[in-house]
Formats: C-alpha cells, structure tokens, sequence
C-alpha cells in the first residue's frame, strides 16, 4: 500500500513537470543543462557555471545585507527623549560697582645745574620761593649735606602740583642711593631709594699725533679719563716738554654705570705710557691700611715724593739759568727757578708734604711761602695773588694740598708761579734736579702686588700690545697720490 502511494506521489511530480516545462518551453530550451532533473531523459546539469553564479549571488545579498540593514534599523529607531534640565537658584552676592582707581606716574622735572647757578637761583626759577627751599632742607635732615656744594652738570628733579607748588624734589644724596622728598602728605617726608650701581671695564690704546686729549679722544677717552691718565703719569712725564709724536699708551679703566646708564669714569686698573722710548706702567692695588694707591711694576709708589711741576700752567715763560735778563730790572741776573705762566688764580699747589716755614711778603717775590719737606730739600713758591686762609707758619701741609693761587705780585710782568728747588739751602733746577725714589711696597704686600695685580695685568696689556702690533701690520699702507 505504501509502495503504491510513493509511486501515485511521484507520478504526479513527473506531471507537474512536464507541464512546467510545457509552459515556459523557451526557458527551458535555453537552460536544459541547469536541471536538477536526475532522470534518464534529461541531461545531467554541469556544475561548475552553477557554481559560480550561487556564489555570486549570495556574496552580493550578503553585502546588500550589511549597508542595508544597519541603515533600515537605525531609521527605524525612535527618537532620543531630550535631557531633562533643572534649574536651581544659587545666592549671590549683591553687586557693587567697583570704584576705579586711575595709576597715576609723578611728573618730575628735572633741572640740570649751570655754571654760576645757586640752588636758591634753581628754586626761583621754578617759582618757588625760599620758604620751600627750607622746607626741603629741614625734610631732607642729614641728607641736606648733598646740597650744600652743587656743581654744574648736576640734577635735581622737581614735583609741582598743578597750581605750582612744590609736592616733592628728588636729588643725589651721594653717588650710590637718591633722596626723595615729599611734601604733598600731613607731614613731610624723606625716603632713601639705592640706586642699581655697577662697574664695566674698558681697554684704549692711542698714539700721540698732535696732543694728548686727541689721541685720548680718538682712542674712545672722554677729556676726565685722559686728565686720571695725565695725573697718574705727571711726575715722570712733562706733558707739555716732554711729549713727542709717537708716544703711546696702553690703559684699562672702569666706567661706572648707575640704574643701567653710564654715569662717570671710574679708576685707572693699568696703564703703561711709552714717552720717547722709555716705559712707563702704574697698577692699582688695595695697600695693607684698606688703601688704594697706584705703583709702577716694581712695586713703588707711582706718586713720587716731590711733584715735578705744582701748577697746571700753560706755558715756561723763564727757565733756570745763570744769566738772564730781567724783564724789570733791565741787567743780567741768574734765575734760580722756573716761571709758570698761568691764568691769575690758578691753584698752586705743595710740591710734597712738608711744614710751612716762611708764609708772607718777601722782596721781589712778592706773596710767598716756603716748605720745609726734611732736613736736605725745601721748595719756594713766589708772585702768588693770594694764600690759602688760615694756613700758616708751622702748619703741616701734604702733596698736593693748595696753598696759594697764581698772580703778578712783586717784580713780575704777568700772572706766572716762580718756583725754586732747594738742597741744602741752594737752588737747583727743577727740571731736571733727581728727585728721590719712594719706597718699595713691604716685602709680603710687594710678593702679594706681583702674583695678584702685576701678573695678570701685564699678561692683558702685553696681549693688547700684540693685538695692535698685528692690526697695525696687517692694516693697508696708505699712498699719497
């Protein structure tokens, strides 16, 4: 029975087959070999196209399955319910505007100092008066020393208010801090501000082509530095006999600069000076008593213990001589020193230290004054306009120090310093008497001065000097056409 109904089934698939294939005939006819049909009377079916269009076919369903269906989903997906915000009161603070403070920058007025100028003269012409000059001087308590001796070039500055009354003046109480004060307070007030002080080392080398100040100038010296050289170097050099075109020098020096700006020249730290082929040197150095004093390489005392010359003089108008004639008396007569000539009041000054022993009038001489220096050596001064007040016979006087000013007194045609050398009583030429040579250093400060000053500075200047040496050789030689 069952056998019967398996055959019933399976003819009836063969019918329905033959009627399929009937009916799409021409479909058939093209794809015959794709059949599935396993019977005798169709064609087996080759695989391998078959093959490769199932695979085809599933790759792109699959491929259409993973862009479309993300995309359908997501499109499908309901809408996110937005955040819900709360909102909570918070307690501030009650505002008040804020009160505007503008920054206000004192407008100082500064005032440089003229030739001849009084700090009251400086006052009035800001339009204030003496009362305000008081009032700055008892603010300013011991800081009012600075004030007492102004000099031309200095500032002071000046704070007015808008009706011209003073409300502060700042000046220089020395040369490292700045008095400021104020007047514009309940009370007057005076603060000390220090002032940002630093010193930078400079080199210059120049050669003598007409003056020292030119070759000073050319070699970046202003005319105060040049002046330290001359003073450091005036008792083994006449610079005005003894110079010659060629001469040389070689100087390191400090300028001193205050808040950042240059300010002035500080101190020689080495020099040399070449004056008609001999050499001269000078080397800074802290003595023993905190001291600082200059001393040639050997270790003596640049200051010699007699000045050559005592007066800054502008010319020899009479030399010493055994026979001359004298412009007043009309006869041959010696001279027994030298003339300075020299502006009337030109300062005359000790030629060492010494004790007065004649100060007062004395025939043809005129004002004159007398120095004993130690039982050998004594030097005269005559024609002086003038003495220092209050020195007198007895009175110790040191190099340097002044003691009277130059004139035309006694049997003199123009305003000169007669100046006379004595040994033992006799005049001789100061110009070219020998003078004693100071003293070394001791023994451990003079070991002291060569290892820390002397060794590394003549190493600096001898380097410079081959430094010039090289410049000079390697520079172009110049043609005049």
């Amino acid at each position: 029975m069952a056998e019967e109904n398996q055959g019933a089934r399976q003819a009836r698939k063969q019918a329905i087959c033959r009627k399929a294939q009937r009916r799409h005939s021409h479909f058939y006819e093209r794809c015959s070999h794709w059949s599935f049909n396993r019977s005798g009377e169709v064609e087996p079916i080759h695989w391998h196209r078959e093959r490769l269009v199932l695979a085809g076919t599933a790759l792109l369903i699959t491929l259409l399955s993973g862009f479309i269906m993300p995309a359908w989903a997501s499109a499908m997906r309901p809408a996110p319910a937005p955040a819900a915000h709360s909102l909570l009161p918070l307690a501030l603070p009650k505002f008040e505007p804020a009160k505007t403070i503008a920054a206000t920058v004192d407008d100082w007025q500064v005032v440089r100092v003229e030739p001849g100028q009084t700090l009251s003269d400086i006052f009035n012409a800001r339009g204030l008066g003496m009362s305000d000059l008081q009032k700055v001087l008892d603010a300013a308590g011991s800081a009012k020393s600075a004030l007492h001796n102004i000099r031309p070039g200095e500032e002071f500055d000046f704070l007015l208010d808008r009706d011209g009354s003073l409300k502060g003046f700042r000046f220089d109480r020395d040369q490292a801090s700045r008095a400021i004060v104020r007047l514009d307070g309940a009370q007057p007030t005076l603060a000390i501000q220090k002032r940002d002080m630093d010193l930078r080392e400079q080199v210059a080398h120049g050669v003598i082509r007409s003056s020292l100040y030119a070759a000073g100038d050319q070699a970046g010296m202003n005319a105060a530095m040049v002046g330290k050289l001359a003073d450091l170097f005036k008792y083994d050099v006449d610079f005005v006999q003894d110079l010659r075109v060629g001469d040389s020098f070689t100087v390191i020096y400090d300028d001193i600069y205050r808040d950042g700006v240059r300010y002035g020249e500080g101190n020689i730290i080495a020099a040399e000076f070449i004056n008609q082929g001999t050499r001269y040197t000078a080397y800074r150095f802290k003595k023993a008593n905190g001291d600082y004093g200059w001393f040639s390489e050997d270790g003596r005392p640049i200051e010699k213990s007699f000045l050559r010359i005592p007066v800054d003089f502008t010319r020899i108008s009479s030399k010493f001589t055994a026979a001359r004639m004298h412009p007043i008396l009309g006869r041959m007569r010696a001279h027994k020193g030298v003339d300075y000539a020299a502006p009337q009041g030109t300062p005359i000054h000790a030629a060492g230290d010494g004790v007065i022993k004649y100060h007062g009038w004395e025939r043809g001489y005129g004002n004159f004054v007398v120095i004993q220096h130690n039982t050998h050596i004594s030097t005269a001064y005559g024609h002086m306009s003038r003495f220092v007040k209050g020195q007198h016979v007895g009175e110790h006087v040191r190099q340097g120090e002044v003691i009277g000013y130059v004139g035309m007194t006694g049997l003199a045609t123009g305003p000169h310093l007669h100046y006379e050398f004595r040994v033992n009583g006799v005049q001789r030429n100061p110009q070219t008497v020998t003078l004693p040579k100071p003293e070394l250093l001791p023994p451990a400060q003079l070991a002291r001065f060569k290892s820390q000053v002397v060794k590394p500075q003549l190493a600096r200047l001898t380097e410079l000097d081959s430094r010039i040496k090289l410049a000079q050789a390697n520079a172009p030689a110049n043609h005049d056409n």
